[in-house]
């Protein structure tokens, strides 16, 4: 899935070295929480994580070192 984001979010994530990969995970399998002025926070809490395990498989061991990301803005 290609993820469409702004400019100043793009630049973000290159510079921490965010692949794409794991923004589509978050916004497929991520917890939202309220982040203030109708914005929200997607992150990776202990239940995202067992729903990530159960689609990704044995392949899970591979991102467990990679989910603590987090993203904020207003998503669909």
């Amino acid at each position: 899935m290609q993820t469409n984001t702004t400019r100043h979010a793009s630049i973000r994530q290159q510079q921490r070295g965010i692949p794409s990969l794991l923004v589509d995970l978050l916004l497929d399998f991520g917890s939202s929480a309220p982040a203030g002025e109708g914005a929200s926070m997607l992150f990776f809490d202990k239940r995202a994580k067992r729903r990530l395990d159960s689609y990704a498989g044995p392949l899970a061991k591979f991102l467990k070192d990679h989910l603590d990301v987090y993203a904020t803005g207003a998503f669909e």
